[in-house]
């Protein structure tokens, strides 16, 4: 055991502390690092203007020019529609709901128009 090996704090992300039965869905909003957020402001705001638990509010990750967010499911569609208007540092949230991922698909997963080539080993070579 060498015992110096040190954790760093994360730096853009809120740890997942919701309740078990929660279902959570991850949305998408149009402000980002370049508008100068931070995580703590994108959660007043959610806190603020959609009444959302505050623990509720998970896996906040802050890219460029957008920022990723896990909410509970059954946000209502007018505070979602609200939270379309709402602005941080003058900037529109402009929230949309995160499509997921087909985890499905597998490493086997081909794409339509691809062919296989089985036949053409059967071919007469030379002469």
């Amino acid at each position: 055991m060498n015992g110096t090996k040190q954790q760093s704090p994360p730096q853009k992300s809120m740890a997942n502390t919701t309740p078990p039965g929660i279902k959570m869905v991850r949305y998408r909003l149009d402000v980002g690092g370049k508008h100068q957020v931070t995580p703590e402001e994108i959660k007043k705001v959610l806190i603020e203007e959609s009444g959302v638990d505050k623990n509720n509010i998970n896996n906040l990750n802050i890219h460029g020019d957008y920022t990723l967010v896990e909410l509970p499911d059954e946000m209502p569609q007018d505070i979602f529609l609200h939270l379309k208007s709402v602005e941080v540092k003058q900037h529109k949230l402009d929230i949309r709901r995160v499509k997921a991922r087909n985890k499905k698909r597998g490493n086997n997963y081909r794409r339509r128009g691809k062919k296989s080539d089985k036949g053409s080993s059967d071919q007469v070579s030379g002469a």
